[in-house]
């Protein structure tokens, strides 16, 4: 196994998060790319873990002050991701890539200058679970929902982050079903959710108002402190895992019916 900045030829494949063999990844659309084109210049890094030259897993961090968390000096993983999947290139998981990703980047953010490591965890037992992190050192400093936001000091002058909250939640239209869809772009699942609701709304007419909210716009996210998210008429919509697009049309449908 080694450790490797991306570099251009893996590009399409980290814009996927490895999915290449995913069809669910063309309806995302180029979100992510488009994140990493306006983050790359803003601290963004990303290593990728291989395995005889085949790339199994991913880290992605970037400096606080340009994520969804408030900190000052520390780096903030977006996420680790290894391809857990029989599909496309197979299971690279319970090898220790994420392990190896996860130090490698806090030796790369402690070179650049950071005082510490953030990343968020949720408390159920799948993706980016809290109690991993705890594991490779990493102490819980704030809590929002599922979500822990999780830490690791490099310095004694470090100063621990905090989650940044809601602030406002979308209006709605009278007369109209309004359809608020937020979009950061960094995860392609997030993106999933975000067409799918696009594409439903766009179904009825003018029954229906879309707004797409742009959160990777660091003002817009201070704004409202919603990252990505699905308001359907005011009423926010569970996006993980991401619902399907029947699902979302079934709850703008029955949301239209009332409004008549």
């Amino acid at each position: 196994m080694k450790i490797i900045d991306l570099q251009d030829e893996h590009e399409q494949l980290y814009f996927v998060c490895l999915e290449d063999w995913c069809e669910e990844m063309v309806e995302a659309g180029n979100h992510k790319e488009l994140w990493y084109s306006k983050m790359k210049d803003k601290g963004l890094r990303v290593k990728l873990a291989l395995e005889d030259d085949q790339v199994g897993g991913m880290i992605q961090y970037i400096p606080i002050e340009h994520a969804f968390a408030e900190g000052h000096d520390l780096s903030f993983v977006h996420c680790i991701w290894v391809h857990g999947y029989k599909e496309g290139r197979g299971n690279f998981q319970k090898r220790g890539l994420g392990k190896a990703l996860l130090q490698a980047a806090e030796v790369d953010a402690k070179a650049r200058g950071a005082k510490g490591m953030v990343a968020w965890g949720v408390f159920l037992p799948f993706w980016m679970k809290a109690s991993w992190f705890k594991k490779q050192g990493y102490t819980r400093v704030d809590r929002q929902g599922i979500q822990a936001l999780m830490w690791k000091p490099f310095t004694d002058d470090a100063i621990p982050p905090k989650w940044i909250k809601q602030q406002k939640k979308p209006e709605t239209v009278p007369g109209k079903v309004t359809v608020t869809a937020f979009l950061n772009g960094w995860c392609p699942a997030q993106n999933l959710v975000f067409e799918r609701a696009k594409r439903a709304a766009s179904e009825f007419g003018d029954r229906v108002v879309f707004r797409e909210i742009d959160t990777s716009d660091r003002e817009t996210f201070l704004e409202w402190g919603i990252a990505d998210a699905l308001f359907i008429d005011g009423k926010q919509v569970r996006t993980g895992p991401p619902p399907s697009y029947e699902k979302i049309n079934k709850l703008i449908a029955k949301r239209v019916k009332k409004a008549r």
